[in-house]
């Protein structure tokens, strides 16, 4: 079946097999990398995007389901060489050991703080459930996700990110 998605902001039209994994698309196809194979069950997260500005695990997610949508892999978070604030919390609060985890975790959080720009620590481990960590014990990674809510106002989400670069590309082309 022939598919177009948006990834990172570039378009791409691609033939894939009808049960393509999202997740095999997004590496093998497209060559997001950062888009990280764990379980292949759904029950890890490290395989988490936006799909449409929602987090969802790409590996239950078929590449034909995605046709016509817009997805954030963790290489599309970086504006003008600058980390994500989630990037930067999560860098600077020590929040990952071996980092397979990390990806996930960071997209997790974006769309956790989108829905919730000032989570407590109840609130952060309930948001991030469906993600696991084998190495860290989780008080680094929540801490990151609280010190990147304080750091962002209001939400972190997709078109919150689509906006400031849009504002950011008129002010330095002269157009605000």
């Amino acid at each position: 079946m022939r598919i177009t998605v948006t990834v990172d902001g570039t378009s791409y039209t691609d033939d894939v097999e009808p049960r393509t994994l999202l997740v095999h698309h997004l590496r093998e196809r497209v060559g997001k990398v950062g888009t990280v194979v764990g379980c292949d069950t759904s029950n890890c997260g490290a395989c988490t995007v936006h799909l449409d500005g929602h987090s969802v695990k790409s590996c239950s997610v078929l590449a034909v389901q995605a046709d016509g949508c817009e997805i954030t892999t963790i290489e599309g978070l970086a504006r003008d060489g600058e980390l994500h604030p989630v990037q930067k919390a999560f860098h600077e609060n020590h929040a990952l050991q071996c980092g397979f985890c990390t990806p996930g975790m960071i997209m997790q959080s974006i769309d956790l703080l989108a829905d919730n720009p000032d989570p407590d620590e109840k609130a952060v481990r309930e948001g991030l459930e469906g993600n696991l960590c084998r190495c860290t014990g989780y008080q680094n990674i929540v801490r990151a996700v609280r010190d990147a809510a304080h750091r962002m106002r209001p939400g972190a989400g997709p078109e919150a990110e689509r906006l400031a670069s849009d504002t950011a590309s008129r002010v330095g082309s002269g157009g605000e």
